[in-house]
């Protein structure tokens, strides 16, 4: 007689999480940036109700104009924190670069596009400098840019008032090369016969620059990985110190941008202006998705944000509502933005 030998059971096969498909709605909360667009949607929508102004085409170009002065910095702001850093002197640089670019010029009587020149290498250089000592002295980037912010205030004034006698730059628009780079940095074009800035079209590039840069090559492995985690980064073979001071060179980058638009656009550059403004780029990245801790975020959700608050900006003007209601919805943004991130995250991690 055979005798039937006891087999143990073969046990039910698990599929592995990573080929596992997610739904749609998993994909499109696991977004960063979903919670920005809704938002700006529907303010949008309130005033487009509340403002008939606000329907004009030529409303809509002076609201993505605005947004593009913040959009511009925001983006490397963006990167920056996604690396799990961010910079509290971005306001202070754009005054800083546009002020050595019109000392340098006016003060050597030398062509614009040499102050031009001087003012990118002091703006990488900045930026340099705050990446290197935060990886040297490990100290938390908010003090290292915290030190800088008021270095780069005092210096702006101080230089200033040396220079000129005044808080305020010499006009340059006499200076050889001046027509040529503000047909660079500060012209606009006609489409429709609505007036376009041409900061628009250089935000737009810089996001599109950036978004492929973080999705589509090594270097936006590298930045995740060392927002989420730089000893693991570190430990897998990533240049932990060289991205990060990188990343503060790509925001000196985008600081210097806007500066030159700034001196460009009005021929000479108030000193103690820019304080604040680093508040603006900072909180416009965090509505756009980014997180205070680094590794999670997206150049468009930094655009979107910029949107938001250019259209905000202009739209309580457009509404006839008092301008100090936009100092509040700064904070509430922030504070919602933080919120929501948080929920978009938790439901991204539990939906399939």
């Amino acid at each position: 007689m055979s005798q039937t030998l006891d087999r143990p059971p073969t046990p039910p096969s698990v599929a592995d999480e990573r080929l596992a498909q997610k739904s749609l709605v998993a994909r499109l909360l696991g977004r960063p940036e979903i919670g920005a667009l809704v938002g700006a949607i529907v303010i949008f929508a309130l005033f487009f109700i509340v403002a008939p102004a606000f329907r004009d085409a030529s409303s809509l170009a002076t609201v993505l104009y605005q947004s593009s002065l913040y959009g511009i910095p925001a983006v490397g702001v963006a990167l920056l924190m996604i690396g799990g850093e961010f910079d509290l002197s971005t306001g202070v640089a754009v005054t800083t670069s546009a002020l050595v670019a019109s000392i340098t010029a006016f003060q050597l009587s030398v062509n614009v596009w040499v102050g031009v020149a001087v003012s990118l290498a002091v703006a990488l250089g900045i930026g340099a400098l705050n990446g290197y000592l935060l990886v040297k002295t490990r100290l938390p980037s908010f003090l290292v840019t915290l030190a800088t912010f008021f270095m780069l205030t005092g210096l702006n004034l101080a230089v200033t008032k040396i220079v000129s006698g005044g808080v305020a730059t010499q006009d340059i628009s006499n200076i050889d090369g001046f027509d040529a780079a503000a047909a660079f940095f500060a012209s606009d074009f006609s489409i429709g016969g609505v007036r376009i800035r041409i900061t628009l079209i250089y935000w737009l590039l810089l996001v599109a620059i950036a978004t492929w840069v973080l999705l589509r090559t090594r270097l936006g492995n590298w930045i995740f990985a060392v927002g989420g985690s730089a000893p693991s980064a570190r430990a897998v073979g990533v240049p932990v110190n060289k991205v990060k001071i990188g990343l503060f060179m790509a925001v000196g980058f985008t600081c210097w941008f806007a500066g030159m638009h700034v001196l460009f656009a009005f021929n000479t550059v108030q000193s103690g202006q820019g304080v604040g403004n680093e508040f603006l780029y900072i909180i416009a990245a965090v509505v756009g998705g980014c997180l205070l801790t680094g590794g999670y975020g997206s150049a468009i959700g930094a655009a979107i944000g910029a949107f938001i608050f250019g259209m905000t900006e202009q739209g309580i003007v457009l509404a006839g509502w008092e301008a100090d209601w936009f100092k509040f919805f700064l904070g509430a943004m922030l504070l919602f933005a933080c919120l929501l991130n948080a929920y978009v995250r938790q439901r991204a991690e539990t939906k399939k």
